[in-house]
């Protein structure tokens, strides 16, 4: 059945392409699973980072069992788990949630320093100029300061994101250098993915990172990639089945993503 899941979804991109002379595959963002899901604690991984990569070069998520955070730059797969270290991942290794896409930059520009998180937000909302597309987002450069955080491997039965983060790990950096990855998405995406900006960290040493929640910028260039496209593959797994997708998870998605933020 994976199988067949996995060759109907590279049809799908096939028709897509043929269907427009001016689309690539750099267009799309392929999506594994809903964030809601993930809150609901649908954490067993159901697709390989080896498959993954076969829609990706960059993106982010997490791993089986919600081990860590997950970077993918340059086509590697990274796994900041709670030690603060950055892993290389296997191919065989899983994810239950994850977002990639091939990135190739639309804008680039340098971004004045000093600013903290929630400017950067305000600023990149103003150069976009539509709430209405998918957006991978690369910055890389110098910070002043970085804060970042990893969860623990949870076991079953899982307990639902809300509770897991309780127990996050969080770490800051001071003049570190690095790369952000990630997306700014929709608001009608909510439930299905992080509506606004979800980004991860990995230092340039690609030794340390995680999930951002918070930084003040130093010397830093910005990249924008202009997504038009989005692809969704969903678990063929019972708690995927049987988890509560109909409630209004917004307020609980936004106190995960910033716990311990800004």
């Amino acid at each position: 059945m994976k199988k067949l899941r996995i060759l109907f979804l590279y049809v799908m991109l096939f028709l897509v392409c043929s269907c427009r002379s001016n689309f690539s595959e750099q267009e799309i963002v392929v999506q594994v699973s809903t964030i809601d899901a993930l809150l609901d604690g649908v954490y067993d991984g159901t697709v390989s980072c080896g498959e993954l990569k076969k829609f990706g070069d960059f993106g982010l998520g997490t791993f089986d069992a919600l081990e860590g955070e997950m970077i993918v730059l340059d086509s590697q797969v990274f796994q900041v788990k709670t030690d603060g270290i950055a892993y290389k991942v296997d191919d065989s290794e899983k994810t239950p949630f994850a977002a990639v896409t091939f990135f190739s930059a639309d804008t680039k520009m340098k971004l004045p320093p000093g600013l903290s998180y929630l400017q950067f937000e305000k600023m990149v909302d103003q150069i976009i100029g539509s709430d209405n597309y998918f957006y991978a987002i690369k910055i890389t450069g110098h910070f002043t300061m970085m804060k970042t955080r990893s969860v623990p491997k949870q076991k079953k039965p899982y307990p639902q994101l809300k509770d897991v983060v309780k127990h996050q790990k969080v770490f800051e950096f001071n003049n570190i250098e690095g790369t952000v990855v990630g997306f700014r998405s929709p608001p009608y995406v909510k439930g299905i993915n992080v509506a606004g900006y979800h980004l991860h960290f990995l230092t340039k040493d690609k030794k340390a990172g995680g999930h951002i929640l918070d930084f003040k910028a130093g010397d830093i260039t910005l990249e924008i990639d202009v997504k038009n496209n989005f692809f969704m593959m969903l678990p063929e797994i019972q708690s995927f089945k049987t988890s509560n997708l109909k409630k209004d998870r917004t307020r609980e998605l936004h106190n995960v993503e910033k716990l311990s933020g800004k």
